[in-house]
């Protein structure tokens, strides 16, 4: 069982470092804390290192002198073990996983259907809602003894992967989870508010420029938006917008596979597609197709091409789905 060869090299090994896939979110960030804790809680060294700037949204978490901002000349880390959370690939990583220069052992932890079984260790289980409710097996397992700042990491990943407990992907597991983690007198209505109705002013003016450019196409069946990078440019996003987006367009009525296209800031004619399903169609071959992937109703994939070009081929595929 991968779950207890996780735990065989955790207790193998000393010094760990911590890391997740770039555009961090709640899932990611909650399992990287509340790994993080379980490992000290062992007497393990640890460090969490991540590409990416700590999302707006996620300020609440207890992140101080834990998170580390990735630095390509900075070579102060120094570890045993490397636990990548919540990745499909180890590129998902971005540059995190070249810190790795000793080919040290890799443990991946992954929910994802599309995972590429990269690690040396691969604890790997599509059905779990969550990268977090995986962590919290691993603390059931080993008898680590939860607390309250844990609980709200955990509590995090499971709100967030899970739509707010609506998404298919919630089962009778992931509740009882949540059960537990309630009994450690964390604010379930504070976290809620932090993540989903915490939008600065400046950035809701944006959402309100963005969704009267909704689309449909197949009689109905597909919802789409795009947005441009003349739209993004010389604006500082501090509020990550797609969800809300998608969400939105998930919210009408025959809709059954939602896109939203973002021209990507940094590279010339690179595209960022965000996939989600309502359950027929398997989004995840579709993103795998583009060469990204993630799970059955909500996945992404980064493409080349102009915005044009990329919104054709993406939406004729997904009619090739209906």
């Amino acid at each position: 069982m991968s779950l207890k060869k996780v735990i065989t090299s955790i207790k193998r090994n000393k010094k760990f470092l911590i890391t997740a896939h770039t555009n961090l979110e709640g899932d990611a960030l909650g399992s990287e804390l509340a790994m993080y804790n379980l490992l000290k809680k062992m007497g393990k060294e640890a460090v969490i290192v991540n590409e990416d700037d700590l999302p707006y949204e996620y300020g609440f978490l207890d992140v101080k002198n834990k998170i580390n901002k990735f630095d390509r000349n900075v070579k102060k880390h120094k570890f045993d073990c490397l636990i990548v959370l919540d990745c499909s690939d180890l590129g998902r990583t971005g540059e995190v996983h070249r810190l790795n220069t000793g080919n040290k052992p890799v443990i991946n932890i992954d929910h994802h259907i599309s995972n590429q079984m990269f690690g040396d260790v691969n604890w790997v289980e599509p059905k779990a809602c969550c990268c977090a409710e995986m962590v919290y097996k691993l603390y059931k397992k080993l008898g680590i003894p939860l607390d309250r700042e844990s609980a709200v990491s955990l509590y995090t990943g499971l709100l967030t992967d899970t739509g707010s407990f609506h998404y298919p992907n919630t089962t009778s597991f992931a509740h009882k989870a949540v059960a537990e983690l309630l009994k450690y007198k964390i604010d379930a209505s504070k976290i809620f508010r932090n993540v989903y109705e915490n939008i600065p002013f400046q950035d809701m003016k944006l959402l309100s420029r963005i969704l009267p450019k909704i689309r449909r196409d197949a009689q109905g069946r597909i919802a789409w938006f795009q947005i441009e990078r003349n739209m993004l440019m010389n604006r500082k996003i501090t509020f990550d917008l797609s969800e809300h987006i998608l969400g939105f367009a998930r919210a009408i009525k025959d809709v059954e596979v939602v896109v939203l296209f973002k021209e990507n800031l940094g590279v010339k004619n690179e595209v960022r597609i965000n996939l989600r399903s309502q359950g027929k169609v398997d989004v995840n071959k579709i993103a795998q197709f583009f060469g990204g992937g993630g799970h059955k109703t909500a996945s992404g994939a980064t493409v080349k091409g102009t915005l044009d070009q990329v919104r054709k081929k993406v939406l004729a595929k997904i009619k090739e789905s209906l």
